[in-house]
């Protein structure tokens, strides 16, 4: 990893920004890197409402947006925004509304580099909405003032289509840090996290699978 001089991280929900990218922002954080992080929705949608429910649709707004930010803590994110956009409904803005926030934060920011979805390979229509609007920001720009691109895929024919990751990020050294950060989003990730404390190959290969490298596609525009 090189040093930036900004990262802007888009992604549209509470936790995505957890599973695959929290080592590699957290070893940007290390670095001196500045981290702002953009959380589209409160992702008070969400099916996992609990049982017995600990929270109700018009509560869990709540629960998320503070685990959210408990998360940006852990990882070091100092810059954390939440516009506040109406989950599963991101599809649906007017043209330009996102591609212009984007872009209005890559200009105020001085951003470098962009982490976030990359579209068509991102299955949940949130986030191929978010992917969308950052290529659309990212092409607004000149050529010389465009950050580059570090997205994440994981629709089932990601590889078929894309091939094998061009980016990967070596994370070891900061698995307890990634376990806290996805621990934080407690009302989404206790399955897994129980699935990562067994002491089975499963769990093995769960924590080799996301606490020791994260993996991007770089994307030209």
């Amino acid at each position: 990893m090189e040093k930036e001089n900004h990262v802007l991280v888009v992604f549209p929900h509470p936790d995505d920004e957890a599973f695959g990218v929290s080592g590699t922002l957290s070893k940007y954080r290390d670095m001196g890197v500045p981290v702002t992080y953009s959380c589209l929705t409160y992702g008070d949608m969400g099916r996992n409402l609990g049982f017995p429910p600990f929270a109700t649709r018009e509560s869990l707004y709540k629960i998320r947006a503070a685990e959210v930010q408990e998360s940006a803590r852990l990882i070091g994110i100092e810059d954390m925004r939440l516009p506040g956009f109406r989950d599963k409904t991101l599809e649906f803005e007017e043209p330009g509304v996102l591609m212009n926030l984007i872009r209005d934060m890559i200009v105020e920011l001085g951003t470098t580099r962009i982490i976030s979805f990359y579209p068509g390979y991102s299955v949940h229509p949130d986030h191929e909405a978010t992917a969308e609007a950052v290529i659309e920001a990212v092409a607004s720009l000149d050529a010389d003032k465009r950050p580059s691109l570090q997205l994440v895929a994981f629709a089932n024919n990601t590889f078929d289509d894309l091939g094998e990751p061009d980016i990967v990020v070596n994370i070891e050294g900061y698995e307890e840090r990634k376990k806290q950060i996805m621990a934080a989003h407690k009302s989404q990730t206790g399955p897994l996290l129980e699935s990562l404390a067994a002491d089975t190959q499963d769990a093995k290969e769960l924590a080799d699978q996301w606490l020791k490298y994260e993996r991007f596609y770089s994307y030209t525009v």
